[in-house]
């Protein structure tokens, strides 16, 4: 997968950098990572290992092939890239883009994420107080979010979504048609709830088959594609 998204630094930790100031790139093919709590590091890179970012260090880009990536609370990052892992990044914390291929993304609560999420094979869940400055993508696997603002929008082939409570998507939702026929394992129809005070601004657009549910309190753009199904309740009826 190419990357879309520059080098992200907030500019709080940028100003806090004198111009003499050097850090420390760590580049491994066989170990695990650790960048530790409260230190400056560059870029993180390593083969077959996992990362680590402890409370409240500082880094560039951290980028692994065969392992997962943890940012802690109220550390600072780049972008984060797994090939085969998942990535975790816990609350307050500050990245750039995040992006796996085989693997799931989980965001605790009050994370910015300074550029878009995306997975092939995974999952994707933001907690409460989210921010995306780009896009959600997946191919196969869920996302999930609530009280979320996303800049961008969502774009997946397989898998639910839940725009959940209070959470705000600016660029619309779109479901493109899969290449090939489902397997009779995959026929179940992917479910979508956009929830309570929920919005997304932009439209939603469904080349497939889905089941849409949208709360009463919710707003959207147009729909094409599929029939919404409103409902009153915290929770959509259960299929």
């Amino acid at each position: 997968m190419t990357k879309r998204y520059a080098f992200f630094l907030p500019l709080s930790l940028a100003l806090a950098l004198p111009a003499h100031a050097q850090v420390q790139n760590i580049d491994k093919v066989n170990g695990a990572i650790t960048a530790v709590a409260g230190q400056r590091y560059g870029t993180l890179e390593t083969v077959n290992g996992s990362i680590r970012i402890e409370a409240g260090a500082q880094t560039g880009t951290a980028e692994t092939v065969n392992g997962s990536i943890r940012v802690d609370a109220n550390a600072q990052s780049g972008s984060l890239e797994a090939v085969n892992g998942g990535i975790t990044v816990a609350q307050n914390a500050r990245t750039g883009a995040i992006e796996t291929v085989n693997g799931a993304i989980r965001v605790e609560t009050g994370v910015a994420i300074g550029g878009s999420v995306s997975t092939v094979n995974g999952s994707v869940f933001i907690d409460r107080g989210g921010r995306v400055a780009g896009a959600i993508e997946t191919v196969n696997g869920s996302i999930g979010m609530v009280d979320t603002d996303v800049t961008g929008g969502i774009e997946t082939v397989n898998g639910d979504v839940t725009v959940g409570i209070d959470s705000h998507v600016r660029g619309g939702l779109v479901y493109r048609k899969p290449r090939q026929w489902l397997s009779i394992s995959q026929r179940r129809l992917p479910r979508v709830v956009i929830g309570p005070n929920a919005r997304v601004d932009g439209p939603l657009v469904f080349e497939r088959e889905v089941t849409l549910y949208v709360h009463q309190s919710a707003t959207t753009g147009a729909i094409t594609g599929a029939r919404a199904v409103r409902f009153s309740t915290l929770t959509p009826p259960a299929e």
